[in-house]
């Protein structure tokens, strides 16, 4: 028997006035499928990251999670669902302590109480490296510590899916292997991942499958190394335009 895929995108379109960000788009990911995604800027990226968590509604196509339509359901009960994400610019309580920004994620996204919420923030915390920070102010933290806990708050919501939005952007090269750790770790605990990111070197060492975006349409979609060979995204996106001192091609 087949395993229903843990997220699917049919046919799915968006536009803004005269630019569109996603053109008829088909997209699936299996349970526990780790994919990264690149493209230049305006490729529809974080677009389409807002119509699978639900913060931007598609203007035509389906968001599936679980078999289940979830195109008009919105964010908070797609985090019930089981939709974790995290964001470019991280977005901690600043005046809350580490452990209490994952307790609250607990509570509100996941609906736990008590002794459940405070274990699985705790677990998290672990998970994540941040144990140590438990007690420490979330504004007082690092821009690698902000980033982490950017991550355990999506985990505190007790996602069977995690959409990364360039976490490891602006991390010097030793703080991207940490993050990449932890990510790899999570991965390998069964969590499916859907990962945005300009440090590409960072996705070659996590994910088994690569999509590159550009003008709302998926250009190239396969094993990694195969798709940051492919012509047509080294000329969109790899093939000297503005970002490709920011991509960091080598694995």
């Amino acid at each position: 028997m087949m395993t229903a895929p843990l997220l699917r995108l049919e046919s799915l379109s968006k536009s803004f006035g005269q630019v569109t960000v996603a053109r008829d788009l088909a997209l699936s990911l299996g349970p526990g499928e780790a994919l990264g995604i690149v493209g230049p800027n305006g490729a529809g990226k974080s677009s389409l990251f807002a119509m699978i968590s639900g913060d931007l509604r598609p203007d035509a196509g389906t968001v599936w999670l679980d078999g289940r339509d979830v195109t008009g359901v919105p964010p908070h009960a797609r985090t019930r669902a089981g939709i974790g994400r995290t964001y470019q610019v991280p977005r901690p309580f600043t005046h809350l302590t580490v452990f209490e920004n994952v307790l609250v994620c607990a509570h509100q996204g996941a609906g736990l109480h008590g002794k459940q919420a405070w274990s699985q923030a705790m677990d998290v915390l672990e998970r994540t490296g941040l144990a140590d920070l438990a007690n420490t102010a979330a504004g007082r933290l690092t821009l690698l510590q902000r980033k982490r806990l950017e991550v355990a708050r999506a985990l505190g919501t007790g996602p069977r899916l995690l959409l990364l939005d360039e976490v490891a952007g602006g991390l010097t090269e030793p703080e991207v292997a940490e993050l990449v750790e932890v990510i790899r770790r999570l991965h390998a605990d069964g969590l499916g991942i859907v990962w945005i990111e300009h440090v590409v070197h960072a996705l070659v060492k996590t994910v088994a499958r690569m999509i590159c975006l550009a003008g709302g349409d998926v250009v190239a979609d396969g094993e990694p190394v195969a798709v940051l060979a492919d012509a047509k995204v080294r000329e969109l996106y790899l093939g000297g335009g503005p970002e490709s001192g920011t991509a960091e091609e080598g694995p």
